[in-house]
């Protein structure tokens, strides 16, 4: 059999298609890392709407009368979008429920000890409550128990018996202006705190100036900004040392704007102003800080009307 000797012109269709074949794969390779980089997994890419939130056990505490506290917080996924959940099928705490005193706004990622359930001195350690949670379609559940490893002190290292002047939490009273209002409208909520002066306060931390304010930046390697929705940075964290009030949503359908956010109790008091946008039953929750041990208060308020996006 002859052999057949290679044309240049077949050395450099030979040589054209081995550098494309090469081309390609490099290609390839970079799309993939821009994809998935490496070390970093589905978990970790962030999303601003749409997932879940994941119920959590955050530890048991023990009662003067022998009872105990299991305490639940929860993590939204979301790092934009508020979720609401009603109390029923799908936002229950079991045995004894469905309502055992769960929330039904969810703030944004992160929220510990948002509410406790009390159980028995004989309630044993392998008995459990349940929280379960379905939220976008997704059933999450957190298990609560005594669990040893799990007991948590309320204030780490204080106690009445290595203190000389133990800290006693605020005392708290709210009132608001009226319990229920017809959108749009403006609900003034006032705190009425008194506190025994520990702990004393500590100089007051800063953060940026008007001239070099603080911004929010992801660490080195992180993933970019998610783009499902547009992204909002997440709100600054008020820094007050001494007694405070703060407000959150508990319960409802929807936000509630406070102004301000947080604000430092001045001769007993602390008001702020709270802005509807939806129709529905709420739950406001109050919290008096004295930095260390906190007291929370809740109102109930009946919102009425048409969202001004639906007037529209």
């Amino acid at each position: 059999m002859s052999r057949r000797s290679l044309r240049p012109t077949d050395v450099r269709h030979f040589m054209t298609t081995i550098i494309a074949a090469l081309i390609l794969l490099v290609a390839g390779a970079h799309d993939l890392h821009a994809q998935a980089p490496v070390g970093r997994t589905l978990a970790e890419i962030q999303f601003n709407s749409g997932q879940s939130v994941q119920p959590i056990f955050d530890g048991w505490t023990k009662n003067p009368d022998g009872s105990y506290q299991l305490h639940f917080g929860y993590l939204n996924r979301n790092y934009v979008e508020q979720l609401s959940a009603p109390i029923g099928a799908g936002n229950a705490v079991e045995p004894g429920g469905p309502d055992r005193g769960q929330p039904t706004f969810f703030y944004r990622r992160f929220n510990h000890r948002v509410f406790s359930v009390t159980v028995p001195r004989d309630f044993g350690k392998k008995a459990e409550v349940v929280w379960t949670l379905t939220t976008h379609g997704k059933t999450e559940r957190a298990v609560g128990w005594l669990q040893p490893e799990w007991e948590i002190e309320e204030v780490p290292g204080e106690t009445r018996e290595n203190m000389k002047t133990p800290n006693e939490a605020p005392t708290l009273a709210v009132s608001t202006s009226a319990t229920s209002v017809n959108l749009p409208s403006t609900l003034t909520l006032t705190a009425d705190v008194t506190d025994d002066g520990l702990p004393k306060p500590g100089k007051q931390r800063t953060g940026g100036t008007s001239e070099n304010p603080p911004t929010f930046r992801l660490p080195p390697g992180s993933p970019g900004a998610p783009t499902n929705v547009p992204s909002i940075a997440p709100p600054p964290r008020p820094r007050i040392q001494g007694l405070s009030v703060s407000w959150l949503v508990f319960r409802g359908p929807a936000a509630v704007e406070f102004e301000p956010a947080a604000i430092a109790v001045k001769d007993g008091k602390a008001v702020v102003n709270a802005t509807f946008t939806a129709p529905g039953e709420y739950v406001l929750r109050a919290t008096a800080s004295d930095t260390r041990k906190t007291t929370t208060r809740d109102v109930k308020i009946t919102v009425t009307g048409t969202p001004s996006s639906s007037r529209d």
